[in-house]
């Protein structure tokens, strides 16, 4: 990454941390994904229960490897398993004490907005783990709901190619706004603050390019 790109990811992100806590999130800045990674690391005590949403910046931060440790209990969703298992282990990780994943986008306002093939991701943010840590970065930041939407239709041919969804998009590369099985926009979900329940959401906003 450019220093021209770098600042400007710098800046937004710092602004957005402001913006957050305002919203009534616990919010964190990061200068990359490693000092991202730790502070995650950081929030964790040993012993708890993990879960996490499908997320190619956690992939980039390895943290599928950390959770893996015999120092946590991790409702592994990527075993190679029939999807009704997988499903299982969907359905048992709405029980977990953390809940681990990036977003589709963060509106200007504090708007985190979703969506998902399972909905597993929504429900887990919305409901069910005791704390959800959600890692982003500067790139997930949009205008507004309008431009979050854009955004999801934009990444949903890289989204439904990482999950290997035999979509129209995958074909075409742009939305195709199939309404089948395959899909991977079937579940949407916006969160508006974190006031709800105070402290249960914690944002880490990265100043660089992180995820789709």
């Amino acid at each position: 990454m450019n220093k021209y790109k770098k600042m400007k990811y710098q800046l937004i992100a710092k602004e957005m941390v402001e913006v957050l806590s305002e919203k009534g999130y616990v919010s964190y800045y990061a200068e990359d994904k490693e000092e991202a990674k730790k502070k995650i690391l950081s929030l964790i005590p040993e012993g708890a229960s993990i879960s996490v949403g499908g997320s190619e910046t956690l992939g980039a931060m390895n943290m599928t490897e950390e959770f893996r440790s015999e120092k946590y209990k991790f409702f592994d969703r990527f075993q190679p398993k029939p999807y009704e298992e997988i499903y299982e282990i969907y359905r048992q990780s709405l029980l977990s004490d953390y809940f681990i994943s990036s977003t589709n986008a963060i509106t200007r306002k504090g708007q985190l907005v979703n969506t998902d093939a399972s909905g597993n991701r929504v429900a887990s943010m919305i409901i069910g783990p005791k704390k959800v840590i959600i890692v982003a970065g500067a790139n997930k930041i949009v205008d507004d709901l309008d431009e979050a939407f854009k955004r999801i239709k934009k990444i949903a041919p890289m989204n439904a190619t990482r999950v290997r969804h035999e979509t129209p998009c995958v074909k075409t590369g742009r939305c195709m706004e199939c309404e089948i099985e395959a899909s991977v926009c079937n579940y949407t979900g916006i969160i508006e603050n974190g006031r709800k329940e105070p402290g249960r959401i914690t944002i880490i906003m990265v100043a660089e390019e992180l995820g789709f």
